[in-house]
């Protein structure tokens, strides 16, 4: 009997990296066995509070982290916007959709 192989991927439920499942089976949840720890320590310390356990909680530099990523796509998105105003080339255009893509993926990530 021949196994198809699959090819899934999606984002870590920890850091926001790409995952990819290779084979049968569940779509893996985490890019690293210590992104799967840290999600277990998250969950394991919000036992008992009155958080709901699919909370995230980020320390203070953790969400200004978060923040300066998101003023960094706001940026981004100027820039083409701009770009388009003053009849920006195509080939410049594209250059900055990729650079706003780019900064988007980063952003993704909590941590």
């Amino acid at each position: 009997m021949t196994t198809a192989r699959r090819r899934r991927s999606g984002t870590c439920a920890w850091c926001g990296r790409e995952v990819v499942s290779e084979g049968p089976g569940r779509t893996r949840k985490y890019c690293r066995r210590s992104c799967r720890q840290r999600a277990y320590e998250s969950r394991a310390a919000l036992t008992g509070t009155a958080l709901p356990t699919d909370s995230v909680v980020l320390t203070a530099a953790e969400a200004d982290a978060v923040g300066e990523r998101m003023f960094e796509v706001r940026c981004a998105a100027e820039d083409v916007r701009t770009a388009i105003a003053e009849g920006a080339t195509t080939a410049e255009l594209a250059e900055l959709a990729d650079r706003l893509v780019e900064t988007a993926k980063a952003a993704e990530r909590l941590r």
